[in-house]
C-alpha cells in the first residue's frame, strides 16, 4: 500500500479534528526546488515580472504530506485574483454545512458546481449570500485556518459579490475586493488534501466539486499531455489579471501549483509554465 493511500485511509478514519503534526508551508522551502524555479523564470524571461511584483508563484510537493517541499516567488504578494477566490466561497459553504447552519439542498449543490467548474458569477453570488458576507470573512480569518492573515501579507478575500454591485468590504491591507496570495491559495489546497478544512466526508465532496474543470485554459491546457493526472482546480481572469491554481494527483505524486499575474500575456505564461513547474516537482523529488 502506498504512503499516500495509507495517509488517506487514516484521514477517513480520524477526520479533520485528528489531523495534526503538519508543518507550516512557510517553513517548508526546498533549496533545490527553489533554485530550479528561479532558473526557470529567468530562462523564460519572466524575472522582470517577478521583480515588479506582477508575477507570484507557489509550487508545493505534498506527496509526503507531513514533509512538503515548497518553492515560491512573491508568495505573500496579494494581487487581484478575479474568480479564483470563489474557492473561499466554496469553503464558507462547506464550513456552514458542517456547522449545521446551511442546508445542503439540490440548488446549493448545483450552484457550487457551476461556481467552481464553470466560474458562473450568478451561482457564486447565490452561494455567497447563503453563507453571508460577514460570515465568510470571519471564516477566512478564524484561528486554525487564517487563510487571510495580515502577518503574511493578506490572503484569500471576498469583499464583493460577483455581480454589478460595488464592494461591501475591501481587504484591510490592500483594498482589494477579490484577492489572494499564492501562498494562501496553496495552503487552501494543502489543508484540503490533509483533511483540515472540514470533516473527511465533506472533504471528499469538496474535491468532487473542484474536479473536472470545464474551462480548458491556463494550467489545464498546459497539463493536457498528462491524461492520467487528476486536477482539482480554480482559475480567474479579468482584463490583464490572470490566476490559476490546482491540486494535482498524478500516480503517487501529489503537488500544488499556484500562479497570480498581472500582464496582458499572463494567460499564455500560465499555459507555458504548467508542465515545467510539474517537471520541477517530479525531477527534484528524485535528486
Amino acid at each position: 500500500m502506498s504512503k499516500w493511500l495509507v495517509a488517506c485511509c487514516l484521514l477517513l478514519i480520524s477526520g479533520a479534528a485528528g489531523a495534526s503534526g503538519y508543518p507550516a508551508l512557510w517553513d517548508s522551502r526546498d533549496s533545490l526546488m527553489q533554485a530550479g524555479l528561479e532558473k526557470l523564470l529567468h530562462g523564460r524571461g519572466l524575472w522582470d515580472a517577478v521583480a515588479a511584483g506582477e508575477l507570484a508563484i507557489v509550487v508545493v510537493d505534498i506527496t509526503e504530506p507531513h514533509h512538503p517541499r515548497l518553492a515560491t516567488v512573491n508568495g505573500d504578494k496579494m494581487l487581484y485574483a478575479a474568480s479564483l477566490p470563489k474557492i473561499a466561497i466554496l469553503l464558507g459553504a462547506f464550513v456552514e454545512m458542517e456547522n449545521g447552519h446551511l442546508k445542503p439542498d439540490g440548488q446549493l449543490w448545483k450552484d457550487m458546481h457551476r461556481m467552481i467548474r464553470h466560474s458562473d458569477n450568478a451561482a457564486a453570488t447565490r452561494v455567497l449570500r447563503a453563507v453571508g458576507h460577514d460570515r465568510l470573512l470571519q471564516i477566512l480569518q478564524q484561528p486554525g485556518l487564517a487563510l487571510y492573515d495580515p502577518a503574511h501579507g493578506g490572503g484569500l478575500w471576498v469583499g464583493k459579490e460577483y455581480s454589478s454591485k460595488g464592494a461591501y468590504q475591501r481587504d484591510p491591507l490592500h483594498g482589494i475586493s477579490h484577492g489572494a496570495t499564492a501562498m494562501q491559495v496553496a495552503r487552501f489546497y494543502y489543508l484540503l488534501e490533509t483533511g483540515r478544512l472540514v470533516n473527511a466526508s465533506l472533504t471528499l465532496q469538496m474535491k468532487e466539486i473542484l474536479a473536472l474543470p470545464a474551462i480548458p485554459h491556463k494550467f489545464v491546457k498546459g497539463l493536457k499531455t498528462l491524461p492520467k493526472a487528476r486536477l482539482y482546480r480554480k482559475s480567474g481572469t479579468w482584463k490583464d489579471y490572470h490566476a490559476d491554481s490546482a491540486l494535482v494527483e498524478e500516480g503517487e505524486n501529489r503537488y500544488i501549483l499556484v500562479a497570480l499575474a498581472r500582464h496582458k500575456d499572463a494567460g499564455k505564461w500560465l499555459v507555458d509554465l504548467a508542465l515545467p513547474l510539474r517537471d520541477l516537482v517530479i525531477q527534484t523529488a528524485k535528486d
